[in-house]
């Protein structure tokens, strides 16, 4: 147990980390429209809007 809590807990802890910082850092290689944050735009078309809709359902 004390060679789990002194060498392997910490390289996992480490491995982890190294991972979620390589794929944060990933966005400095994807071009420039992939890089930009997801746009929110309205919906401009009523039909697309009435798919989305959801209807009012009363169970009761």
């Amino acid at each position: 147990m004390q060679i789990f809590r002194q060498y392997i807990a910490p390289f996992i802890v480490v491995v982890i980390f190294l991972i979620a910082m390589v794929a944060v850092s990933a966005r400095i290689f994807l071009p420039g429209d992939l890089a930009a944050p997801a746009p929110t735009e309205e919906l401009s078309y009523p039909q697309e809007e009435a798919m989305l809709s959801t209807p009012n359902v009363h169970f009761w």
